[in-house]
């Protein structure tokens, strides 16, 4: 690994417009479908987190996205008007709000899940184990976890 120590800031460069065209490319795919619900990016966010973490209480669901409260309940104004979501009080403390994704939350996220699946799926298929195990790895460190 110690050649990785002389990369280039050109080579680091090129690594960092390949991130923006992979998010570019992988979310184009998406956005035609958050289009004809009239929603964006930042709903897919929330979509994609629901249906990782169904029942994820508010104040957690703030620290995943880094938004607001403000811009998060904009959103969830969203999708509620879509029917796309439900909530339901907390058992213990009722001032503590779960937020599911509903069936019809569920349908959407499929859509978009399909539809990126795919393009990733063909990457991974046309690579070698070895090299998806360390894009993995690799990813994880980019984004500190």
């Amino acid at each position: 690994m110690k050649e990785l120590l002389y990369l280039k800031d050109e080579q680091i460069k090129e690594i960092i417009e390949k991130l923006f065209v992979v998010y570019r490319e992988s979310f184009a795919d998406a956005k035609k479908i958050l289009d004809q619900y009239s929603i964006g990016i930042a709903h897919h966010k929330v979509i994609h987190l629901l249906s990782i973490h169904n029942g994820i209480i508010i104040s957690e669901l703030l620290k995943k996205l880094k938004v607001t409260k403000q811009s998060l309940n904009r959103i969830l104004k969203d999708l509620i008007k879509l029917e796309t979501i439900d909530f339901k009080k907390d058992q213990q403390d009722t001032r503590i709000k779960h937020v599911f994704l509903n069936e019809k939350g569920k349908k959407l996220f499929e859509e978009i899940f399909f539809i990126q699946k795919k393009r990733i799926y063909s990457a991974f298929l046309n690579s070698e184990s070895k090299e998806v195990l360390n894009f993995n790895n690799v990813l994880k460190k980019i984004i500190n976890e």
